[in-house]
């Protein structure tokens, strides 16, 4: 049988979207509540257009969740609870990297260190081994790799172009060349090119420059990425150069891409700590760009780009200040399941 799977975009069909509810023995217990609350809007926003699959601990942890949907009126026929140990809910990086030929699907399960090591991540790492046993997908099999990669880190056009950062790759990798690394990507992604930004980087976040933090594909040869226009600002070199770097990319026909700058929304402080307010790490599903929401004047303006590079999609702001405490925001709570793969 030959073999011509490939990397979908974010933005082709979806089954749903694979998420992982938190619960107290996770990193958010000092913040639970506040953090429950970015995730009942987060499903019922979700839900309004396809379904969600909901990893839960424990029977109990799946009866709150559940009481907690139904009381904020969501569409509960869309809603899969699945039972899962996790040490905490990234799943954007801990979750299934999924490439499909026709309607077979591969279901890529490389290595989780907690982004290097920073946190424990056990459980995490065994996260799509555990999935693959419950009949929750058709027709697919699990290649591991044993190589360390999340799935933040990486973004595809669909059309055989991966886009990335060299600061993440290297720090995960210090003894790789960019030429093997190219070469490990393209081979096991089934990319034609991976594409390189040099520069960009947020306070606050702990995962060595995710490349959906800084810049993400759209469709028709577009990039979506978080500018900074304020030059008082410690990020504004380092994201005019990675703007750039956006603006030196060619696609592969050799033209530039069209590019669609983020507005930058005012420092959050917490405890003196600087958090990554990011608005390019929104989450593409079927018919909507679902955006996180910082309480901020720049909200509305960001919602605007986001309108012009998908125009055919509805926008709808999910407040996610809270999950930024914890240094990622809204795609990096989440996974897309390519159309078909749920069973």
């Amino acid at each position: 049988m030959t073999d011509a799977f490939r990397f979908p975009a974010e933005w082709e069909p979806q089954s749903a979207v694979l998420i992982a509810w938190p619960h107290a023995d996770t990193d958010w217990a000092e913040r639970l509540a506040d953090v429950e609350e970015t995730y009942v809007a987060l499903v019922a926003a979700i839900t309004r257009f396809q379904p969600v699959v909901i990893c839960v601990a424990d029977d109990d942890l799946q009866t709150y969740a559940e009481a907690r949907l139904r009381s904020a009126r969501v569409d509960m026929a869309q809603v899969r609870f699945v039972p899962a140990e996790y040490d905490d809910t990234w799943l954007r990086d801990s979750g299934p990297i999924t490439l499909r030929d026709g309607q077979r699907f591969k279901l890529l399960d490389f290595r989780f260190t907690g982004w290097g090591g920073k946190y424990e991540a056990s459980r995490d790492d065994r996260l799509v081994g555990e999935l693959s046993g419950m009949q929750l997908f058709h027709n697919y099999f699990v290649q591991s790799v044993d190589f360390a990669l999340e799935g933040g880190a990486i973004e595809t056009d669909g059309a055989g172009t991966l886009l990335t950062t060299w600061q993440c790759l290297h720090e995960r990798h210090p003894d790789a060349s960019r030429e093997e690394l190219t070469g490990k990507l393209a081979g096991w992604l089934k990319q034609q090119r991976v594409l390189w930004l040099d520069h960009g980087y947020l306070e606050g976040d702990d995962t060595d420059a995710h490349i959906d933090t800084l810049a993400r594909f759209a469709p028709g040869d577009a990039i979506v990425y978080q500018a900074c226009d304020d030059a008082s600002d410690a990020h504004y070199a380092e994201l005019q150069a990675m703007a750039a770097d956006i603006a030196a990319l060619r696609t592969a026909d050799g033209r530039p891409y069209r590019a669609f700058p983020l507005p930058w929304a005012r420092p959050v402080i917490d405890d003196g700590r600087r958090l990554a307010a990011s608005y390019a790490n929104y989450l593409i599903i079927n018919g909507a760009v679902l955006m996180p929401a910082y309480g901020d004047p720049a909200d509305d303006a960001a919602a605007a780009v986001l309108a012009r590079a998908y125009p055919d999609r509805e926008i709808v702001q999910v407040p996610c200040r809270a999950l930024i405490w914890q240094n990622g925001s809204l795609h990096c709570i989440t996974m897309q399941l390519p159309a078909g793969l749920l069973g």
